[in-house]
């Protein structure tokens, strides 16, 4: 009784807007720790009651696009109306010391001081499907916190992309007008999930090949099938710097929401997305269990010697080791 006593007065520091317990509250959620797991569960089964009412934005685009510099600038608008915004990265980590090496917030100067804007990098310490996991938490936490904007950005490499595309509802994809072949490093894969493409860095010189790249970008999207949603997927450039088009985008952000709401497809992607993440946590979890077991590790080493000395196939000795920690078929 005390234990759930605890979680739920924690649960209502974080939804009366307390962000020192919803900091703490994130920082549990990423323990690997087994009691640390409990009592995060716990408190996300609490939080998740008053979460589900936000617009979640996720944000992609190749390295050197400029998404910090348009998050900045476009979360900052949205707080102007009124918003309040919460941005997760979903960040890679240093090999070497597991940490985040993006560190965001020295790149989002202007909502970084917002009192209504909060950042939160995420290092994901070698493991996508295990930041990917911690940030889908991470915005539940988040809404019950009040946010009722989220942007997730990625790192725009990988396959990032997907992940967070499973996670949000709206995927915009920043490119830039100067890179040549303007579809140059953007995989077919990330064009299709995009729900609104932004031509960054339209100011300067840059200014004189947006109108040609904003061509080549809608005739690439005519190529694709129509999207499950129904979105008609616009083209529109901005400039972080000078806030050019950022009023435009806004719009066409509120078009969209209006868009999926009235359809129905908000609700039934996040349905579909919930299913998705179950099976997720079903893997992770058997994962987790299978290479924490004592036992399991010290023959994996084993039957590993085997087959790097080609004593035993790959496959068989996975089928080995399933079978000692327990698994039949």
């Amino acid at each position: 009784m005390k234990y759930y006593q605890e979680m739920k007065e924690w649960q209502e520091a974080i939804t009366a807007g307390d962000r020192v317990a919803l900091a703490r509250a994130i920082t549990l959620v990423e323990s690997t720790r087994d009691e640390q797991i409990e009592r995060a569960a716990k408190l996300l089964q609490l939080c998740a009651l008053h979460a589900g009412n936000s617009q979640r934005i996720g944000i992609t685009g190749v390295p050197g696009v400029g998404k910090s510099t348009f998050i900045d600038a476009f979360g900052s608008k949205l707080t102007e109306v009124g918003k309040k915004v919460a941005v997760l990265a979903v960040d890679p980590s240093s090999d070497i010391s597991h940490g985040s090496i993006l560190g965001d917030k020295t790149r989002m100067e202007k909502l970084s001081a917002d009192p209504n804007a909060f950042i939160r990098p995420t290092p994901s310490s070698g493991s996508l499907g295990g930041v990917a996991r911690k940030t889908r938490e991470t915005i539940t936490l988040c809404e019950a916190a009040g946010y009722d904007t989220i942007l997730v950005e990625t790192v725009g490499v990988g396959q990032s992309e997907t992940a967070v595309h499973s996670m949000v509802d709206m995927f915009v994809l920043l490119v830039l007008a100067t890179a040549g072949d303007e579809l140059q490093g953007i995989k077919r894969g990330i064009m299709e999930m995009a729900d609104l493409v932004i031509i960054n860095k339209d100011d300067g010189e840059n200014a004189s090949y947006t109108k040609l790249a904003k061509a080549t970008y809608h005739q690439a999207l005519h190529m694709f099938p129509a999207k499950e949603s129904g979105w008609t997927v616009p083209v529109l450039p901005c400039s972080s710097l000078n806030g050019n088009g950022l009023e435009e985008i806004l719009k066409s952000c509120d078009s969209f929401f209006n868009h999926v709401r009235v359809s129905g497809f908000l609700t039934e992607n996040r349905a579909n997305q919930n299913t998705y993440w179950l099976k997720a946590a079903i893997s992770e979890e058997l994962n987790h269990r299978f290479y924490s077991d004592t036992s399991t590790q010290n023959r994996l080493q084993q039957l590993e010697m085997d087959v790097k000395e080609g004593k035993l196939s790959p496959f068989a000795a996975a089928r080995e080791l399933l079978k000692h920690w327990g698994y039949s078929n």
